[in-house]
């Protein structure tokens, strides 16, 4: 997608929330981001960082506001990095930092980071093969999930291990021509 500066925010927050209805929701691939979505419990925030030390500093932010924020108003934050990070090996050696920022900050108990980016691929798969879709989002991504939502999602979902091979499942069944379809339906 395009991450080019003269994309402005809303476009950014449009083409993740497309993504989101259309793929992680639409394909469910979570089973607990709708009931969120439908809540309007997420919070869309783009990061203007140019440099992963402005991503730190956002990323801080981010965990402070989630962390003060009322669980009834805001479960969970997507923070959407358009212009840092934009080369996936980058982005993947950057996720320990970022993990190691929560903990520094006293939130590894409360928060966990789930990651996802245009090009998204497994240690294991070809660049190309559809079970990366399952990751693959418009933008780069640090989802900051609170551990008590995945805890009650959890609870709720009991097969919820199986999840991950119920993704690929799903994704090798649409295959790309399916993936592209997705994307040209209004």
């Amino acid at each position: 997608m395009n991450t080019e500066s003269t994309t402005t925010t809303d476009e950014i927050i449009t083409a993740t929330r497309t993504w989101l209805e259309k793929a992680v929701i639409g394909l469910n691939l979570c089973p607990f981001a709708k009931a969120v979505q439908v809540h309007n419990r997420i919070r869309y925030f783009v990061s203007s960082a140019e440099t992963t030390a402005d991503l730190l500093e956002d990323l801080a932010k981010e965990l402070h506001a989630l962390h003060a924020a009322d669980i009834s108003e805001c479960e969970t934050t997507l923070l959407i990095h358009p212009y840092v990070l934009t080369d996936f090996l980058d982005y993947s050696f950057f996720l320990p930092t970022a993990e190691a920022k929560i903990s520094k900050l006293g939130y590894s108990d409360e928060f966990q980071l789930a990651s996802f980016h245009p090009q998204y691929q497994f240690s294991d798969a070809e660049p190309d093969d559809i079970e990366n879709y399952t990751n693959r989002a418009p933008y780069p991504t640090l989802h900051l999930l609170r551990e008590s939502s995945i805890e009650r999602a959890v609870a709720a979902f009991p097969d919820a291990a199986d999840i991950f091979e119920k993704n690929m499942e799903t994704l090798r069944r649409l295959g790309h021509a399916g993936w592209q379809r997705l994307w040209q339906e209004t």
